[in-house]
């Protein structure tokens, strides 16, 4: 058992001082296994990170995805040392946003021209407004999680299609306007006729379709592609919110590993490899008319993100990214079967190369919160930072796969015992992990 007793402490100083803990909900201690999960780091490297407590960890969440060439990166960390030594913010404009521009509209698909931001949330704000004004019309279909602000959770006045509940589980639309209810109407992914029915009953009012292209899994065949012309048939934008799915997959993004052209896109996280970075690219019809509209901010000038973001993607071209991203996700999934199988128990890891994820056939399916946080619980014990799925950089190697293979099989025989003795409970040091939200697509 590992003592993160600095980290526990350190989290109930916190609840005094910040509300809600910390500034992203996933690095809540309630997300991972809260008493022998660590909750802060002092260092990072490679794949591994320490915790204050001096403990080492094999990371699998990676910032939830924005580590992609892995912790502390040479390349990248070098050409953000050299630029601080010119400056990081200018009284003028800097030449790296053009050389940024260019490099994205060379990269992606949909990306004529290009506004930066320092996150992907209000990167999605942007892009709603430039959609909205672009088009002269309200309301945005959407499907997937697209951050923070007022458009998108005043959707949490309506309900979630398919279970009746709040589209984002636990979380109530406080300090959201009210006079914003249905200006932002949620659709489950893969039913094209509910996207149908919203436009013919919302006709002539959509601005656009947000959403997120895939997370897990492939989508459909065919069904991109058909959401794209509901869209134009309606006169709608179509926006692909790229900030998880963008860059693993493909440096083009999903968009280019699917082959289907969105109007628009959100692009963040993975992008400048940890640095604070965002941006949104589309095509000249669609982004052009935002040099009318007001959309400012004194740091999306910031020299750091720029700079990060251009020696990250020159990284992830130049270290044949899709091609690293594959053999390590592969090379993980089968050491991961094969601790499953050797396990006894049933099941399989399941996902896209990028997010392979440890699914388990249970007895009874309101076990699944005991045995996730179990799993996670475990995991930890062993020095393995994950949840059931694992999002890897290219810093990850063939002894950090073993590594976690191992400790997969020894906490999947404490999954086992607990289920063939019927007590979960007494193997449980934690309390269940909190689900922070629902999303509307796999």
């Amino acid at each position: 058992m590992r003592d993160v007793s600095q980290s526990v402490a350190l989290y109930e100083r916190a609840g005094d001082l910040i509300p809600g803990w910390t500034q992203l909900i996933s690095r809540r201690a309630d997300q991972f296994a809260n008493g022998v999960s660590p909750v802060y780091a002092q260092r990072a490297k490679g794949s591994h990170f320490i915790d204050i407590d001096e403990n080492e960890y094999i990371d699998w969440v990676n910032a939830v995805g924005a580590i992609i060439l892995g912790h502390a990166d040479d390349v990248v960390d070098a050409a953000v040392v050299d630029q601080i030594s010119r400056g990081s913010l200018y009284t003028l404009n800097s030449p790296l946003e053009i050389e940024l521009a260019e490099l994205l509209a060379d990269t992606i698909p949909s990306a004529e021209m290009v506004r930066y931001t320092k996150g992907g949330g209000e990167a999605c704000a942007v892009a709603a407004r430039i959609a909205r004004g672009t088009t002269g019309r309200d309301i945005i279909l959407f499907c997937g999680y697209h951050g923070w602000h007022d458009w998108y959770q005043a959707a949490n006045y309506l309900v979630d299609p398919e279970s009746g509940e709040f589209p984002f589980a636990g979380i109530e639309p406080i300090g959201v306007p009210r006079a914003l209810a249905g200006t932002a109407l949620p659709f489950s992914y893969g039913n094209l006729p509910m996207l149908e029915s919203l436009f013919e009953e919302h006709a002539g009012q959509v601005a656009a379709i947000m959403m997120e292209p895939l997370r897990t899994e492939l989508p459909p065949p065919g069904y991109l592609e058909a959401v794209r012309d509901l869209a134009h048939k309606h006169g709608a934008l179509l926006i692909f919110d790229e900030v998880s799915s963008g860059w693993r997959l493909s440096v083009g993004g999903a968009q280019a590993y699917v082959g289907v052209t969105p109007d628009m896109t959100v692009v963040a996280k993975a992008m400048s490899n940890g640095y604070p970075m965002g941006a949104v690219v589309g095509s000249r019809a669609a982004m052009e008319p935002a040099k009318r509209m007001f959309i400012s901010s004194s740091y999306w000038s910031d020299n750091i993100g720029l700079v990060a973001s251009l020696a990250t993607i020159h990284e992830l071209k130049r270290r044949d990214s899709e091609r690293r991203f594959q053999e390590i996700g592969e090379a993980l999934r089968t050491a991961l079967n094969n601790a499953i199988d050797e396990s006894g128990l049933t099941g399989k890891c399941v996902g896209l190369h990028t997010n392979p994820t440890v699914s388990l056939q249970l007895p009874d399916e309101t076990l699944r919160p005991k045995v996730n946080t179990l799993f996670i619980q475990e995991m930890a014990k062993r020095g393995i930072h994950t949840y059931m799925s694992f999002k890897a950089t290219l810093a990850h190697t063939e002894e950090d796969i073993r590594l976690t293979a191992q400790a997969t099989l020894e906490s999947l025989m404490v999954i086992r015992n607990g289920l063939e003795s019927g007590d979960m409970d007494s193997l449980l040091s934690v309390d269940i992990k909190k689900e922070p939200f629902r999303r509307l697509v796999k």
